[in-house]
């Protein structure tokens, strides 16, 4: 029977039984071996929720989908959740801080206390120097960090603890060698804020540590050099590994070596001046890959207590010697399959001959599309019990399952059209934040996914705050087209439009095809350079196949 696709569509108007006005909720491909109910519960909606289910040919639904762009007020972002069979909760306006903003109320994590509940993620330029040194990119997106009002700087950029592990040739490193470019990127970050603000007193600003594991290109921006947990079979696929090439597996002795390492770059980020770390273990890269290594032998795979055996050690070395340090984990709560790279509708890569699915960390094993909380849920416990301040739960890897990671209805140019709503993708990642802080409430937890809710953003995320769902809302990509939209919000409790992200994605097609990453169609500073008009050719060629 192969795979089929799912369509689901919801009734927007008139009587569903006479087939009057729909819309479209979701795409799925399914395998033969799957049942259509286990997709619906991936996306957040349930057999009784929608009006038509409909078989058709592999194809592109994404121009289907209704752009927030197009919900004119709160109720028709409520009404589309409606449709979705989505919850989510909204208010009906955006409050400043003058008005008791939700967003505005300070919190304290492990005796510090933070201004507000505004988070900025770290994101990857593509832009340092060789030598992992600031550039004038560099230096003005954390700038721009300071500029934006939050008062919860997530590490800032990934800064890589040896220079074989970066994601790119112009990543920045958190060596030795630049002590002097960390304290200039985080000098330039505090002068902002205090010249806006007037102190940096609230403010909590940390350094994300990685290694980029399977997705190292440390020499050529488009040359994999991998170093992985284990071989998992459809990413090995997908990248072109041989699954019986052992020698970019990490033996445990160089694991031992990579611990100490990450504890030299966690002192260096003390001595510079940053008061927390990020243990970095989201979105595909090494010490996430770890949580799924079940087919690894010896002390760092197996068993749940192997497999987040890496992460602990990491933070407990950290916490040893350095103990007036924070320690956050910027945590994948949940995977999902591969997706494949292409230019129509997306469909995950045939795992029929791998069930049960153990090369995932948070999915049910007999269905991977579903999420499975359990394990990662044990871990926040765990890792609360180890001493870690503060929690960042994301979701997925940009480079495997874009979808499902950084909700978007334009895809990059290595992703695939959405096969949801990206609204649903939204709900997901915000739900699993609540059923975490649910479960432990004690911990301080910083929510992801958000940035699709564009110019609603401010309405989902301060009556996230205020029902007690998240502690933190963390804001990536819409950071980079509107950096003061923090600001703007608690100050004037409205958006300059032209400056709302809405989910383009060239901000990740210019780092896929070897440039430097920005917002190239809203930020004028990027808009001017030569990649623009290469961003633009790329997305045009994709657009004529």
């Amino acid at each position: 029977m192969g795979e089929f696709s799912l369509i689901l569509f919801a009734c927007v108007g008139g009587d569903a039984s006479l087939g009057k006005r729909f819309r479209p909720i979701a795409t799925f491909y399914v395998f033969c071996n799957s049942s259509y109910e286990s997709y619906l519960h991936f996306a957040n909606v349930g057999t009784g929720s929608f009006s038509r289910i409909l078989f058709r040919p592999r194809g592109n639904m994404s121009s289907d989908y209704v752009k927030i762009a197009r919900l004119n007020d709160v109720h028709a972002l409520r009404e589309r959740l409606e449709e979705l069979d989505l919850e989510l909760p909204v208010d009906n306006e955006a409050l400043t801080a003058s008005a008791g903003s939700p967003l505005a109320q300070p919190i304290e994590v492990d005796g510090v206390t933070v201004g507000n509940r505004w988070c900025i993620h770290p994101m990857e330029g593509w832009d340092a120097n060789r030598d992992g040194s600031p550039t004038e990119y560099t230096l003005r997106r954390w700038r721009n960090f300071g500029l934006s009002g939050a008062k919860l700087i997530w590490g800032g950029e990934a800064a890589a603890v040896q220079p074989d592990g970066r994601a790119n040739p112009n990543q920045t490193l958190a060596t030795p060698e630049n002590e002097a470019g960390l304290r200039q990127l985080l000098a330039t970050l505090n002068d902002a804020h205090a010249e806006s603000f007037g102190s940096t007193d609230d403010l909590l600003v940390g350094l994300q540590l990685t290694h980029s594991g399977r997705f190292c290109r440390p020499n050529d921006k488009v040359r994999w050099e991998p170093r992985i947990a284990y071989h998992h079979p459809l990413l090995d696929e997908k990248y072109g590994i041989d699954p019986e090439d052992d020698s970019i597996v990490w033996t445990d002795d160089d694991l031992h070596r990579l611990i100490d390492t990450y504890v030299e770059s966690a002192r260096l980020a003390q001595k510079v001046g940053f008061r927390f770390v990020d243990v970095k273990a989201c979105h595909g890269y090494l010490l996430h890959e770890f949580l799924s290594a079940r087919s690894r032998l010896g002390p760092f795979g197996g068993d749940f207590e192997g497999r987040t055996r890496l992460l602990k050690t990491i933070i407990d070395r950290i916490r040893e010697e350095m103990p007036d340090l924070i320690v956050g984990v910027r945590l994948s709560f949940f995977d999902t399959v591969p997706f494949k790279t292409s230019t129509e509708t997306g469909r995950p890569m045939d795992f029929s001959d791998h069930l049960p699915y153990r090369h995932g960390f948070g999915v049910d094993e007999s269905d991977p599309l579903q999420p499975d909380l359990a394990e990662p849920l044990r871990l926040v416990a765990e890792l609360k019990e180890a001493g870690v301040a503060l929690v960042n739960l994301s979701c997925g890897s940009p480079y495997s399952n874009p979808h499902v990671q950084r909700p978007a209805i334009f895809p990059p140019s290595d992703g695939y059209q959405p096969p949801e709503d990206p609204l649903v993708g939204v709900a997901r990642q915000i739900n699993a934040v609540r059923e975490c802080k649910n479960a432990l409430p004690e911990i301080p937890l910083v929510g992801t996914g958000y940035t699709y809710l564009q110019d609603y953003l401010p309405h989902v995320a301060q009556a996230a705050v205020r029902e007690g769902w998240v502690d933190f809302v963390g804001l990536g990509r819409m950071v980079l087209s509107y950096p003061r939209f923090p600001a703007d919000v608690l100050e004037q409790g409205a958006l300059q439009r032209r400056s709302i992200c809405r989910t383009f994605s060239d901000c990740t097609t210019a780092p896929r095809n070897g440039m430097l990453s920005g917002c190239f169609p809203l930020d004028s500073f990027y808009k001017e350079l030569p990649e623009a008009a290469r961003v633009k050719q790329i997305k045009k060629d994709l657009a004529s196949g």
